[in-house]
């Protein structure tokens, strides 16, 4: 597998460029805005992370633009809503026929003209389609390694249980295929071997780095890792190891992985020309309890308007560049696109884009340009449109529904139960005061020193909704069984029958 890996990167290198830095994108799974020591949980171990925070800028309130995972993969990466791309309602699947459609922009294609190599690793869950037609290689990242979709969307296979030889728990989709993982738009394992699986996308991203830094060449690497996903997995040297369980463990790996990152820059001296950004998809899956993960104070999880849907860690780190501190201006995954091509020098593409550049507030302390965040549930609809909005300090919620992803906490606001429930006025919440969502400013009438900000909102509510376009659902295309991966396609009964060791030999 290295061999190949080495090869791949050393022949697919472009032309020399300028000297725009080097960037590395890692993106968690399921993480709470409570999980990190950084963010004060008491028994998460994540020295690197923290490290990296206490030398970076910490976001206390940045937000991703999905409270599910491929919405918010699609809005990271093409810096524009879900619905103007089509990546909704909830998410791909093993068999989907849809995908990120092909015109969409992602930074990896905003970069390469700027001669950036550009390399993937991990959780793509953006489609995979017909002999591979969404995968990442189809969309502006010139290596690959890794699996086109959730980890739980296949039987669970090889995962790492403490102590060992004892029986995992988890539930996952049985009837789907075994989970793969490409190397470019090949399988080469099948299914996935979680007790090797970080160690192969380390060695993958060090082979990369060092390779782009040989050849003089900035690069773009975006990590996304499997972690913290349920069912959460760890490798051997990281199983059993945190006093916080499966969940710990698995974070811990995290942290390990970004720490080689990390090293591994310093160590090829390009610490002060690459940015780190670190930051997750969506909120935690408070449904499996301690092994879904923790919104800290922030209320309820995954799949959620909630704030604990949507507002997660995040972190940036450039040596010598960003000043060390904690920020509470307003961010999100969809700023992330142009704020990279502002300090690459690269075009931004002539599409509409919904972030704004965050470069002089990464640089030099200024304001953010964002003032609003909007807040869209998995399953978006034009006739109700956001949720709830968030102006500056204040939140307002327009519409509130609870989800089976964020069952089990004390909070019957949260749970499945909560039918959907439209507010006139809406629901609102000063978040600098009440970041929890406890306490409701209108929940006695509007009082009359807050009517022009309820108006502002209101008004801002309609423009944003008159200016969003609904692209064609991607993931109501239907499902196909012929679309399940499998590296040996002759062979019955699938997808039972679909094995492969290293190398794609079936």
């Amino acid at each position: 597998m290295a061999f190949w890996i080495l090869f791949l990167v050393g022949s697919l290198l472009p032309p020399a460029a300028a000297d725009p830095p080097n960037i590395i994108l890692i993106f968690a799974d399921d993480m709470g805005y409570g999980d990190l020591g950084c963010y004060g949980h008491p028994t998460s171990h994540t020295p690197n992370l923290d490290r990296m925070a206490a030398r970076g800028l910490r976001f206390t309130d940045f937000y991703t633009n999905g409270a599910v995972c491929s919405p918010s993969r699609a809005g990271l990466l093409t810096g524009r809503y879900q619905t103007r791309s089509g990546v909704y309602p909830g998410v791909f699947y093993p068999s989907s026929r849809g995908g990120l459609p092909l015109s969409e922009v992602t930074i990896a294609e905003v970069l390469q003209p700027r001669g950036y190599v550009t390399a993937m690793v991990g959780k793509w869950h953006l489609g995979l389609g017909l002999n591979g037609t969404f995968l990442p290689t189809r969309q502006g990242f010139q290596h690959f390694l890794g699996v086109p979709y959730s980890h739980d969307q296949g039987p669970c296979q090889h995962l790492v249980c403490f102590p060992p030889d004892t029986p995992c728990v988890g539930t996952c989709d049985l009837g789907e295929a075994l989970l793969p993982l490409f190397l470019q738009e090949k399988i080469v394992q099948q299914p996935v071997n979680f007790t090797e699986l970080v160690s192969l996308y380390q060695d993958f991203s060090k082979v990369f780095i060092r390779a782009a830094v040989h050849e003089q060449k900035p690069f773009f690497l975006y990590y996304a890792s499997h972690h913290t996903h349920y069912p959460q997995f760890a490798g051997a040297r990281y199983s059993g190891r945190s006093p916080r369980g499966r969940y710990g463990d698995a974070l811990l790996e995290l942290d390990g992985a970004v720490g080689e990152l990390l090293d591994t820059v310093w160590a090829s001296g390009v610490q002060n020309n690459t940015l780190v950004i670190f930051t997750s998809d969506n909120g935690p899956e408070t449904m499996r309890m301690e092994r879904g993960g923790s919104s800290g104070l922030l209320k309820c999880g995954k799949s959620t308007t909630y704030e604990g849907g949507l507002r997660e860690p995040a972190i940036a780190y450039w040596e010598g560049r960003i000043q060390p501190g904690v920020t509470a201006e307003l961010a999100s995954t969809l700023d992330i696109l142009p704020t990279l091509a502002a300090l690459a020098g690269a075009a931004l593409p002539n599409i509409t884009l919904d972030g704004s550049d965050l470069s002089r507030l990464l640089l030099h302390g200024d304001t953010s340009p964002r003032t609003t965040v909007h807040y869209y549930p998995p399953s978006p609809d034009p006739e109700r449109g956001i949720y709830a909005l968030r102006l500056g300090r204040y939140k307002a919620h327009f519409y509130t529904q609870g989800a089976f992803h964020s069952e089990t906490t004390p909070d019957a606001d949260c749970h499945v139960t909560a039918r959907l429930t439209a507010h006139d006025p809406p629901l609102l919440f000063d978040l600098h005061t009440d970041p929890a969502e406890n306490y409701d400013l209108l929940k006695r009438g509007v009082p009359q020193d807050l009517v022009p900000l309820l108006n502002k909102m209101l008004q801002e509510r309609d423009q944003f909704q008159r200016s969003m376009g609904y692209a064609e659902s991607q993931t109501d295309k239907g499902k196909d069984p012929v679309l399940r991966p499998c590296c040996n396609p002759q062979c019955t009964p699938k997808p039972s029958c679909c094995r492969c060791e290293v190398g794609g030999t079936p």
